[in-house]
């Protein structure tokens, strides 16, 4: 396909400078994408808006925002209450946070359903762990700038796990706290670090984007690209698939901006931090399966390091999953225990949300062994000892077979009455 020519001059004038057309026509229009791509390949493209939308408005509030713990609390209700659409704003950073995460959790699980992880996509699927790492700081330093009751203690419970690091651990708390206890340098170095890390987030989708365009999409096939039947251009068929997503994200969104915006959040929060009155910690939703793993092991160093190794085993399911077959659908086992370990997830949501006793330590501690289990036991017997289904031979053929046979007949003859 050619590349077009801009009509405008002053349009050529920059495109032979710097062929920013020419490469926007290539990597979103023109771009050769699967042609069987369902919905579930909607939620990266849902993900940049929401980046989009966090920056926009962290940046508009952190014009009225003061990092300082005799005023951050006030400076929050200034924001909800004197700011021009100031709780608007709010509303869509904390929702628009939670919104964030949920797109990022499914885009995560469709990877691991349909094998993106697998070679040659094995950098981004590293890139997108390394973001998702990413968010869980930023949105954790975010939850403190509130500086209410449960920001305050959030932050001295989690700061506080470092400790358990041998030999370094109290210096490194110390460090991080800027002094002896949660305070004034604590909220300035989180304030710093939530500013910062949303643009190095930025970097890193700019690498994700590079090495998917780089490799091409992953498809539900989980088969490449062999011809140029395979693939339709990226506009406007997917645009417009992402269009009807985009209605939907921000549908589901305005019900929580507008009707229940503290659904997500704690009540108590709403009351300034006080050293004093220590409340039941409760992180936010897109934490708690990381808590209860947290929880389930009795020792603190241990508890740290399983919390974090729930993450870190995710760089390594390239190499874990030795099957040649990528997609799920021609795996029958480990399509299987794929729904399993979903489930697994979802009880460790349950258990975090819950206080630490009676069945709850029992069930997330076998919750928490089955999660690390999938990883290091199950996957990988599963790649070496199930025998998937025949893969199609290309894509154009199983589209054109599922949609009821091969090249269109040819029109009848009429006949003269």
């Amino acid at each position: 396909m050619s590349t077009p020519v801009p009509r405008n001059r002053l349009a050529q004038w920059i495109e032979y400078r710097l062929p920013i057309f020419s490469w926007t026509n290539a990597q979103l229009i023109d771009y050769p994408t699967p042609r069987n791509l369902n919905y579930w390949w909607n939620f990266g493209s849902l993900a940049g808006v929401m980046l989009v939308v966090q920056l926009l408005t962290g940046v508009l509030l952190a014009m009225h925002y003061t990092p300082h713990v005799s005023m951050a609390f006030d400076s929050t209700e200034h924001i909800m209450r004197n700011v021009e659409w100031g709780w608007l704003l709010r509303y869509l950073h904390a929702n628009g946070g939670s919104m964030f995460f949920v797109v990022i959790y499914i885009h995560l699980f469709r990877g691991l359903y349909y094998g993106s992880y697998k070679a040659p996509r094995e950098l981004l699927w590293l890139f997108g762990v390394v973001i998702l790492m990413l968010m869980m700081g930023s949105a954790f330093m975010g939850y403190v700038l509130p500086w209410g009751q449960m920001s305050f203690w959030a932050a001295t419970v989690i700061t506080n796990l470092l400790s358990a690091v041998p030999w370094i651990g109290d210096t490194l708390v110390t460090w991080l706290w800027g002094g002896f206890s949660v305070d004034n340098p604590t909220l300035t170095r989180f304030y710093s670090l939530h500013y910062l890390f949303p643009f190095l987030i930025v970097a890193l989708v700019f690498l994700h984007l590079w090495a998917l365009h780089h490799r091409k999409s992953n498809n539900p096939l989980g088969i490449e690209i062999k011809s140029p039947k395979d693939t339709i251009p990226f506009h406007p068929y997917y645009t417009a698939k992402d269009m009807v997503g985009f209605g939907v994200m921000f549908f589901v969104l305005a019900i929580f901006v507008f009707y229940l915006p503290n659904m997500l959040g704690e009540v108590i929060n709403y009351v300034p931090a006080d050293p004093l009155r220590t409340p039941h910690i409760v992180p936010e939703w897109y934490f708690l399966p990381h808590y209860a793993i947290l929880r389930a092991v009795p020792d603190k160093l241990g508890g740290v390091v399983a919390m974090l190794a729930a993450v870190v085993i995710l760089f390594f399911m390239p190499w874990l999953d030795n099957s040649k077959v990528r997609s799920a659908r021609f795996r029958p086992i480990y399509k299987q225990f794929f729904w399993v370990f979903l489930a697994d997830c979802v009880v460790l949501g349950w258990v975090g949300a819950n206080p630490p006793a009676g069945s709850f330590i029992l069930i997330g501690r076998l919750a928490t062994a089955y999660y690390f289990a999938h990883f290091i036991i199950i996957v990988p017997l599963i790649a070496r000892f199930e025998r998937p289904r025949a893969l199609p031979e290309s894509i154009h053929q199983a589209v054109l077979k599922k949609g009821g046979g091969g090249e269109p007949a040819p029109a009848a003859k009429m006949e003269r009455p």
